[in-house]
């Protein structure tokens, strides 16, 4: 059996019912002690989708409208003037054949990978170290474009990629828990109202099938998916 840690045990001592309201759950989180850091809340829904079929895989991108608290790390693969307008875009770094040299070799210390159509050649030979981590380019994500300024400036401003995993559960970074209760419920909504517009046509039966509102260290809360409007 797993053992929690003291202050986890109080945290869940706290979960006082079985299903709360969205306003009700954040307020509960917002109770629980915090480690040391300003711990980042994440935003779980399970979907009823069976993500072996091709019509039913969930994955996008959205902008959240007061981002997720964190200033990421962009780097950019691209060549001839586009990493010039990458540098000028504010890329944290920018690379052409040498960067893919040193993905390959293991170096994977950033947030978001964009690159430009004419370098997939070479990127793609990066799957195996990318692939796994959700650091692969895809135009699903707006991460592989040649307008890479705008891109960069989107993820700037917000922008992260939700995506149903082998079970059908979408983990999504909402902000942090120093946010205010509103700016955390706004971003929650914006991710919900997303989801709900991407069901695919052909899943089943219930999609929303669990909401759960939890922090770095902190247990899940479970959230009444009819409390979200």
């Amino acid at each position: 059996m797993k053992k929690y840690s003291k202050v986890y045990n109080q945290n869940l001592a706290l979960i006082e019912k079985n299903l709360y309201s969205l306003d009700e759950g954040i307020e509960c989180l917002k109770k629980m002690e915090s480690a040391k850091f300003d711990e980042t809340v994440e935003f779980t829904v399970k979907l009823g989708v069976d993500v072996r079929q091709s019509d039913q895989q969930v994955r996008g991108t959205l902008i959240l409208p007061h981002g997720i608290g964190k200033k990421i790390k962009i780097v950019v693969i691209a060549k001839g003037e586009k990493v010039t307008e990458a540098e000028k875009a504010g890329a944290d770094e920018v690379g052409s054949e040498d960067m893919v040299d040193k993905i390959k070799a293991g170096w994977v210390d950033f947030d978001i990978l964009l690159t430009t159509p004419d370098m997939m050649k070479d990127v793609g030979q990066l799957g195996k170290v990318l692939g796994k981590r959700g650091l692969m380019p895809s135009p699903k994500t707006g991460t592989i474009t040649f307008d890479i300024k705008k891109a960069i400036d989107e993820f700037r401003k917000g922008k992260i990629e939700y995506r149903a995993d082998k079970y059908g559960i979408v983990h999504m970074p909402v902000g942090k828990k120093g946010f205010d209760n509103q700016k955390l419920k706004e971003n929650i909504l914006a991710v919900y109202d997303v989801l709900q517009k991407v069901k695919p046509a052909s899943a089943k039966g219930v999609y929303l099938k669990g909401v759960y509102l939890a922090a770095t260290m902190s247990p899940g809360i479970d959230i009444d998916s009819s409390t979200i409007a």
